[in-house]
């Protein structure tokens, strides 16, 4: 019944139908302009402090490249369900706004706990946050990420049960089209983690 009522009430968009709707997007960009130069200043400290092992195990001692692509590919295909999420919303369709997100829900608990599973390996090994400036600066960059992950997560599910009573509003949508900008956000964070973190600590490893 939520659904054919969205189609009947609900217009193109609708998550810019209001005013507010526009407003909550804008200000959530300006939230993420933040979220950038707060990462950029992590990844900043991390090249900085990457060769700091002091004696213990270097990146290329520690890492596990296929689980860490294993863990990329569930967030990217994350990624894409939170598109799929935001095309049933433009066509009003609550059934699959709620599957798609869900996916993503059970993607990203899939996503945190391969990592989980990494730290416990890698302070098994001796990899501690308080080991060393690398491990600090790993665990710092890493694990904020994770915790976007997380709250992400939280938010959606949050905003699922929201539905289930008020139904897709020109109210509920634009949070659903907010937090998959976020998702989106978390999504572009880690690829530049894989890349400056994971690829560049392998590769570094190999040029010395």
């Amino acid at each position: 019944m939520a659904t054919h009522h969205a189609h009947a009430v609900l217009p193109d968009e609708p998550e810019k139908a209001t005013l507010e709707g526009k407003n909550k997007i804008l200000g959530f960009w300006l939230f993420l302009g933040g979220e950038t130069v707060l990462f950029g200043s992590l990844f900043a400290t991390f090249i900085a402090l990457r060769d700091q092992a002091n004696g213990g195990p270097t990146s290329q001692q520690l890492f596990d490249m296929p689980l860490v692509a294993a863990a990329t590919l569930i967030l990217l295909t994350s990624s894409m369900a939170s598109v799929m999420a935001v095309l049933a919303l433009h066509k009003k369709n609550l059934k699959q706004l709620q599957t798609w997100m869900t996916i993503t829900v059970v993607l990203g608990l899939a996503f945190l706990a391969l990592e989980i599973y990494e730290f416990v390996h890698y302070t098994s090994m001796g990899h501690t946050i308080s080991a060393s400036a690398f491990g600090s600066a790993f665990y710092t960059l890493v694990g904020f990420h994770g915790a976007h992950v997380a709250f992400g997560i939280c938010w959606i599910i949050a905003l699922q049960l929201q539905t289930v009573k008020k139904g897709l509003t020109v109210v509920t949508a634009p949070k659903f089209y907010v937090a998959c900008l976020y998702w989106h956000f978390i999504d572009v964070v880690w690829v530049f983690i894989f890349t400056v973190v994971y690829l560049m600590g392998m590769i570094g490893g190999k040029v010395g």
